[in-house]
């Protein structure tokens, strides 16, 4: 092996379908570890917790179940809702997002679960297995070339007829020993287009499993905004002096929105023409509550879900708020939990 390094020997060349398998095999093995590392950097970001996965699956133990991303966070807006009160449209919203991040955890945790199985465990049962055993078997062909080499090179030197003919024996046996080698070699290689038929049906079943999982997140998100779609976009603090920012919807229904006292432009751009109308009049109209409201104080009107009150405007009133009338009650009530009625 020396002597061939430095250029001083002969060396048996593979033939070149032998040459050819060699580098297909190496080129699978490349580019599986590097597909296999990524997917799992893809199913799981943190490389703290892969690393702790990677530790307990040596030690054959279970790794301790913990919340993912998206449970973490659907965890803390529904603990967020409940502590600003459910009865509150910031609330609310806050808990039913919160469900739907759950839910999109739960879906991210089966697909690292199917992607696990029905992925991942192939492409590493090849680089654990399969390829091995390839790499073990090159090793033993590459010992068997130098025999060979060994022996012609014994051959080629010897120069008593003795020796010769011990010579020629020993080349005989090398040089079988090599070709019985090579083609069990070369069987295994060829195995090599059985392995990309195989990671070809788990890949279908990866995207399968992606497919599966991007669909139940369109479905959870699209479910989720039809909730969200009806709800005031700002939600009111009880001082009526700040807010929080819009939530705006692709399809948004027929409610009436508007931002708070602090930004007025966008307050006169989403108000409805209902509105502007009985803002401008000295009359008053129906308007269906679409969510409960708790009054802030006495000058305000608490507010049930679905009930139908009476609205109407007075001069010089916050361009955010009507003055509403259920039987002999009466108060300030915000626009954005009404929908006027023809």
């Amino acid at each position: 092996f020396t002597e061939e390094k430095l250029g001083q020997a002969e060396k048996t060349e593979l033939d070149a379908h032998l040459e050819n398998l060699l580098s297909k095999a190496e080129c699978t093995k490349l580019w599986t570890e590097k597909i296999m590392k990524q997917t799992e950097v893809l199913l799981q970001p943190n490389p703290n917790a892969r690393i702790e996965e990677f530790v307990y699956e040596k030690l054959d133990r279970k790794a301790p179940s913990r919340m993912n991303n998206p449970e973490l966070l659907g965890q803390y807006m529904i603990d967020a809702g409940n502590e600003f009160g459910p009865g509150t449209a910031y609330g609310n919203a806050l808990i039913k997002c919160g469900e739907t991040q759950k839910r999109i955890g739960t879906a991210d945790r089966e697909l690292i679960q199917t992607s696990a199985i029905n992925f991942l465990t192939p492409l590493r049962n090849f680089i654990e297995g399969d390829y091995k055993t390839i790499t073990k078997e090159r090793k033993l062909l590459q010992n068997k070339r130098l025999d060979l080499d060994a022996a012609k090179t014994r051959l080629k030197k010897a120069k008593v007829a003795e020796a010769r003919a011990a010579s020629e024996q020993e080349v005989r046996i090398t040089q079988s020993e090599f070709d019985r080698q090579a083609e069990i070699t070369r069987l295994l290689l060829e195995g090599i287009s059985s392995t990309h038929a195989h990671h070809l049906r788990c890949l279908n079943d990866f995207v399968e499993a992606q497919m599966t999982y991007y669909a139940q997140c369109y479905q959870y998100m699209l479910d989720l905004q039809k909730q969200l779609g009806s709800f005031p976009s700002t939600f009111l603090s009880n001082d009526n002096q700040s807010s929080s920012a819009p939530v705006q919807s692709v399809s948004a229904p027929s409610v009436l929105a508007s931002a708070s006292a602090s930004l007025p432009s966008v307050s006169k751009s989403v108000v409805t023409s209902g509105i502007t109308e009985l803002k401008s009049s000295s009359g008053s109209r129906k308007a269906r509550v679409l969510y409960d409201y708790d009054a802030a104080n006495s000058s305000e009107l608490s507010l049930l879900a679905d009930e139908v009150i009476t609205v109407y405007s007075i001069p010089g009133m916050d361009s955010d708020w009507l003055m509403g009338e259920r039987g002999n009650q009466k108060g300030k009530v915000p626009i954005t939990y009404l929908e006027l009625l023809n």
